[in-house]
């Protein structure tokens, strides 16, 4: 194991200025922002107020199309694969709009995904969706059996996280995709908390549609996120909510046919936010200067000593039970956790509070000595 009190990344740690003037141990609810995210959004600025609209046709379009390969780059796949959205649930709305299965009104989900996973099978309940919710055998992991015995031939969609964003765990996503397929059903996987701090291979994991996007581990911040829709399935699907940069002859401006791209933009609707898309390439840009394997090594390393040294204050986790499937999202049991996290931040700590638990995530840009003190400062009153 390297010594992650000093890590080949700790060089990058002055590309955050939050830690000038904190310890910054949430990036599963926010990525810290880069000098080159401000960087590239001073650049739309200037740009904007140098030229105005008529950036538009060349480097405010060509950065649209940096971000979908950018996007592309991350989980293995196309650019062509890639629809850009300002969040996942605007990305699940109209993937949702698009899948037609008649005889399969069935969705399945888990206990432990993000809301906004059930969110869009559920509002679609009065149209005749059913949605079976599988619950967790241990509070922080889903049994593939269980979610197996919940999909049937009725089972038009699997979506599930690849991180559960309540517990750091791993779902197994080419046995889930393996499930999901053996029934006729498609795999849908949010995999917000995962892109960036793991490995992601789209293509030989067999997965239907991804999502993603800036607001964590991609140091993009709010307003950007993408759609992954493979290529054997994306002429089968047809949105019912769309949008003009869905048309493949947008600026045709024509008000009677809707003429959909062949490629994954057919599931865009409006106009991206140009200030999130700058910030999210600025974010892409330092995360592929370190490098993506030195990236998901580093974060691995200090998640593994943060566990340790919180287990040696004898503090109580909700992290999945085998090693291979924790990220670098833990949770420690806490019974006022929002107090916890208030006293901490007053000690210069910022962290996260999720019921019954302080949450750390640690990134590459942290070091040992991070988490060490924060939890020295957690364990002080108690554990």
């Amino acid at each position: 194991m390297p010594d992650t009190r000093s890590h080949p990344l700790a060089r990058f740690r002055s590309e955050f200025p939050i830690f000038e003037r904190a310890v910054y141990l949430n990036t599963c609810s926010l990525g810290a922002l880069s000098r080159r995210s401000r960087a590239r959004v001073t650049e739309l600025l200037d740009t904007w107020d140098a030229r105005g609209a008529p950036a538009w046709y060349d480097v405010w379009w060509e950065s649209l199309e940096a971000l979908r390969a950018g996007y592309a780059r991350v989980i293995g796949a196309d650019p062509h694969a890639i629809a850009l959205h300002p969040s996942i649930s605007s990305a699940l709305g109209v993937l949702a709009s698009a899948v037609a299965a008649p005889g399969r009104p069935r969705v399945v989900v888990t206990e432990l995904d993000f809301p906004t996973v059930a969110y869009q099978w559920l509002a679609r309940r009065p149209s005749g969706v059913e949605v079976e919710v599988v619950p967790s055998h241990d509070g922080a992991t889903v049994s593939l059996a269980a979610i197996a015995d919940a999909v049937d031939d009725r089972t038009a969609i699997v979506a599930t996280s690849h991180v559960f964003y309540s517990t750091g765990a791993i779902q197994d996503l080419a046995a889930l995709a393996d499930i999901a397929h053996r029934r006729g059903a498609l795999l849908v996987v949010d995999g917000y908390q995962a892109a960036g701090q793991l490995p992601v291979d789209v293509q030989s994991l067999g997965i239907d549609c991804y999502l993603g996007g800036g607001l964590k581990w991609l140091l993009g911040g709010p307003g950007i996120a993408f759609l992954f829709v493979r290529e054997g399935l994306r002429h089968r699907l047809v949105p019912q909510t769309t949008g003009w940069f869905a048309h493949r002859d947008q600026f045709a401006f024509d008000p009677v046919d809707l003429a959909f791209h062949d490629d994954a933009r057919r599931f865009e609707t409006g106009t991206p936010a140009l200030a999130a898309v700058y910030a999210q390439l600025g974010g892409l840009e330092v995360l592929e200067a370190m490098g993506w394997e030195a990236v998901r090594e580093v974060t691995r390393h200090l998640t593994v000593d943060l566990i340790a040294q919180a287990e040696a204050h004898g503090l109580r986790l909700r992290v999945a039970a085998r090693p291979e499937e924790r990220s670098a999202i833990v949770m420690v049991a806490r019974e006022d956790p929002a107090a916890d996290v208030r006293r901490l931040a007053r000690a210069g700590f910022i962290v996260d509070a999720r019921p019954g638990h302080v949450r750390f995530s640690p990134y590459c840009y942290n070091l040992q000595e991070d988490h060490v003190a924060a939890l020295a400062e957690l364990a002080a009153v108690g554990p």
